[in-house]
């Protein structure tokens, strides 16, 4: 998933801005823009992108019946 050829682009994951915070990021371009935004400019960092956290696994449910064969 972080290095899909087809991403859409957004400023939190631009080579050219820095996060200010969880909602603007610093453009050399464009100046503090929303991190939703984008532009032409737009150059992908892969190292910027956070993946989303994977699913937690609910324990809880499973009983030792469904372990065997």
């Amino acid at each position: 998933m972080l290095f899909r050829k087809k991403m859409d682009p957004r400023c939190a994951y631009c080579a050219r801005g820095t996060r200010i915070n969880e909602e603007e990021v610093a453009c050399v371009k464009r100046g503090v823009v929303p991190a939703e935004h984008h532009c032409r400019s737009f150059r992908y960092d892969p190292l910027k992108r956070v993946p989303p956290r994977p699913v937690k696994l609910e324990a809880s449910d499973w009983k030792p019946e469904d372990f065997s064969l």
